[in-house]
């Protein structure tokens, strides 16, 4: 069984997608950017878009009854590589601990321009 997921607390899908599936025992989340849900708008500088994107994460995760400490995969895309430390440490200060697999690659262009987009998959 596919059951869509949305959150009130996450930006709307701005495309032809869902936020989230979950394909039990798994949850596939959508790549998020660090899209203010109040106000749409994408919010200042690369750390800030990576703890936005994450919020956005977080709350889709719940509204599928799941939590950041059972992400098993993420995938980071980057706008630019060199990024890469600030993004990583505001990602380390989201996990915690719990470190799940990760493949982080460049890319030419994110949707609105944004500098950073995090996708997820979590099992129960």
């Amino acid at each position: 069984m596919i059951q869509t997921v949305y959150s009130p607390h996450a930006p709307e899908a701005i495309g032809p997608y869902s936020q989230a599936i979950i394909a039990a025992p798994f949850v596939f989340c959508s790549g998020q950017i660090g899209l203010d849900p109040a106000t749409g708008a994408l919010v200042e500088g690369v750390e800030n878009q990576t703890r936005q994107a994450l919020a956005n994460l977080k709350a889709v995760l719940a509204a599928a009854g799941f939590s950041p400490g059972k992400v098993a995969k993420t995938t980071i895309f980057l706008k630019r590589m060199e990024d890469f430390t600030a993004v990583n440490t505001v990602y380390g200060d989201f996990f915690g601990e719990h470190r799940p697999a990760r493949s982080t690659v460049e890319v030419s262009n994110l949707p609105k321009g944004a500098l950073v987009e995090i996708e997820c998959i979590a099992v129960l």
